[in-house]
């Protein structure tokens, strides 16, 4: 038979603040777990594991080879956005679930420590089953259409072929590369220069310690996350001027 393969397209997670990426997650695992085969299911929480470290690829995992060549595979987009000043979790239902389940923790894989961490902990919370559910204020679409670039049947909604606007020019950019630029307020078109992370890394670290007036909850992760972010990105500043030079 065919061999099952997966591959991660593009993944934007969001972990701090209001922690879009987590929810999304959670979602998308929380729709697929109940569909996915009672073996696959008790491999589950080794590979959540293994992810905590990172994840090798190419690497078998739940009967389904993890790689990063898109080639001939189908495609499941899950989002979730701001429509009408509300929240919309868009969930697309037309594909196996084990290849969505192992998609959530790739892209999780995928991401620096910190938020690494968080987006494992909102699995988790789903495959033990202490997951509370969404919050009733976002609104729930589950999506059904057998090929990415048809109209999703959404009445009212207006749709069109394309990318959203803010996926624009981040095409060729590591998903980690892309994170920490976001954490630190850099667009895709922006020089990533040491004296600038810097400087942006200080303004932020004072508007997130509570020394400064910001929240005692979720400081520390804040925090975190923004060390991580300058670290990545002076590593990738130092190797670009090393290339240069």
């Amino acid at each position: 038979m065919p061999t099952r393969r997966v591959a991660l397209g593009r993944a934007y997670l969001p972990m701090s603040g209001s922690a879009h990426g987590a929810a999304l997650l959670s979602a998308v695992v929380a729709a697929n777990l109940p569909d996915i085969y009672e073996e696959q299911g008790e491999l589950l929480p080794r590979l959540l594991d293994d992810a905590r470290e990172g994840l090798s690829i190419p690497r078998i995992a739940l009967w389904y080879r993890l790689q990063t060549d898109v080639h001939g595979l189908d495609r499941s987009r899950h989002r979730l956005f701001g429509e009408d000043g509300h929240l919309v979790m868009e969930i697309d239902t037309h594909g196996a679930a084990a290849p969505q389940v192992l998609g959530a923790v790739l892209a999780v894989a995928a991401l620096p420590p910190t938020p690494r961490a968080a987006g494992l902990a909102a699995i988790r919370a789903v495959v033990d089953g202490r997951w509370n559910g969404l919050s009733p204020d976002v609104v729930v679409r589950r999506l059904d259409w057998l090929q990415f670039h048809e109209r999703p049947p959404l009445a009212g909604v207006s749709w069109k072929m394309g990318r959203p606007a803010e996926e624009e020019g981040w095409d060729g950019v590591p998903s980690e590369r892309r994170w920490a630029m976001e954490v630190l307020g850099l667009r895709s078109d922006m020089e990533v220069e040491r004296e600038d992370v810097n400087r942006r890394f200080r303004r932020l670290l004072r508007e997130a310690h509570p020394d400064h007036g910001a929240a005692t909850k979720g400081a520390a992760e804040r925090i975190a996350e923004l060390s991580e972010a300058r670290v990545l990105l002076l590593q990738f500043a130092s190797a670009g001027q090393a290339a240069e030079g």
